[in-house]
């Protein structure tokens, strides 16, 4: 199947981009020794769980059914880290993960003895009360009030026997110079426990794979660890690995006029996108312009009956016309993972493109994956 034969709207993930971006992750592994696992939480399309297992260590999960997804279709590592576990879920996920991150001495006191008696490694995630993100504070760990990791005012060595390493989650999308400040932080706050322990998470937010990423910096924090410490370093993006590497492909459905021009797509914002409200951002699109930068400026607005499922403004060289396909850059994260059916919106099909450039649907939705959800 050729790109332009791909049904609207449909999520595409580029093979290629995707084994690019691995492979400057494995690179890091390799000269440093790092492990580093997949956040399902930003990416989990098992169909390039294959690919994916042959350049990383494992994945992590956010609770119990990311947990078996990474089990049962990676089978490698497999962490887990949730804010508090179920007790009628703590069994299983005990039974399929290697690392359990636990958010309070309470959840570890409650669950590690099971966890040990199981051979599982267990860690603590701390707050190093660091915030070096601007503007987002909906996506900042650090932020006060924060309901992630303990900080130092709580934390309680006394309770610390049987845990083998600490975790910490600070960044969204950021550079290695905020994750050197973040270690500054660990380091001032929690620098007496570090030696007693075997391993240290860097968590995720890490844009190894963006081109201005500074990777030596990031090699000389892990180090920085290992030799200090003689800690074993994990990080766990998501991003990273699908950054830049997927499409969204949409088509234009009809038009409106009310002040601006409006193109109405077959893609949601709130469904299909929902980041681009949560963020929020404007998401790329191929071959347009800011508004007003190009002839012709259209806002485009989904098929919802929300009055702010609107994608953004974009200019055009030609008029856009009914049937016209036009496909939004970097949706392969956060994207497929947040979809929704408000309003019984369908679901986009999902596809691959292969290294050859050609296309393959590996999964389509219909109106029983909307009625199933509902009672």
């Amino acid at each position: 199947m050729r790109f332009e034969e791909l049904p609207t709207p449909c999520f595409v993930v580029d093979e290629a981009l995707i084994e690019k971006n691995l492979i400057i992750l494995n690179g890091i592994m390799q000269r440093t020794g790092a492990k580093i696992v997949l956040a399902q939480k930003a990416f989990s399309m098992t169909a390039m769980y294959p690919l994916i297992g042959k350049y990383l260590s494992g994945t992590t999960a956010s609770g119990l059914y990311e947990a078996r997804l990474g089990h049962e279709e990676m089978g490698k590592e497999n962490h887990v880290f949730a804010p508090a576990y179920r007790e009628d879920e703590i069994d299983e996920i005990i039974s399929i993960c290697d690392h359990i991150i636990f958010n309070s001495f309470s959840q570890l006191e409650k669950y590690k003895t099971k966890a040990l008696a199981a051979g599982r490694k267990i860690g603590i995630r701390i707050n190093p009360e660091c915030s070096t993100q601007e503007g987002h504070e909906i996506y900042d760990p650090c932020a006060p009030g924060s309901r992630f990791g303990v900080r130092q005012v709580e934390f309680q060595p006394e309770l610390l026997e049987g845990v083998s390493g600490l975790h910490f989650h600070t960044l969204c999308q950021q550079n290695s110079d905020d994750l050197e400040t973040t270690l500054n932080a660990v380091e001032e706050k929690f620098g007496p426990w570090l030696p007693q322990m075997e391993w240290i998470n860097f968590g995720g937010g890490h844009h190894i794979t963006r081109d201005d990423y500074d990777i030596p910096r990031l090699e000389a924090c892990i180090r920085r660890m290992q030799t200090k410490y003689g800690l074993e370093v994990y990080l766990e993006p998501g991003e990273a690995i699908a950054l830049n590497a997927g499409y969204m492909v949409t088509s234009v459905l009809d038009f409106h006029k009310n002040g601006i021009e409006i193109a109405i797509v077959d893609t949601s914002a709130t469904c299909h996108m929902p980041d681009v409200l949560e963020m929020p951002y404007r998401p790329p699109l191929f071959g347009s312009g800011e508004a007003g930068e190009k002839p012709y400026t259209y806002r485009l607005g989904g098929p919802t009956c929300l009055t702010g499922d609107v994608i953004g403004d974009y200019s055009f060289d030609q008029p856009l016309k009914s049937g016209d396909r036009l496909v939004f850059g970097d949706m392969a994260i956060y994207s497929m993972v947040k979809t929704n059916t408000f309003n019984g919106m369908p679901l986009p099909a999902i596809a691959v493109q292969e290294k050859d450039g050609n296309c393959r649907v590996v999964q389509e939705f219909g109106y029983q994956d909307f009625k199933m959800r509902l009672a």
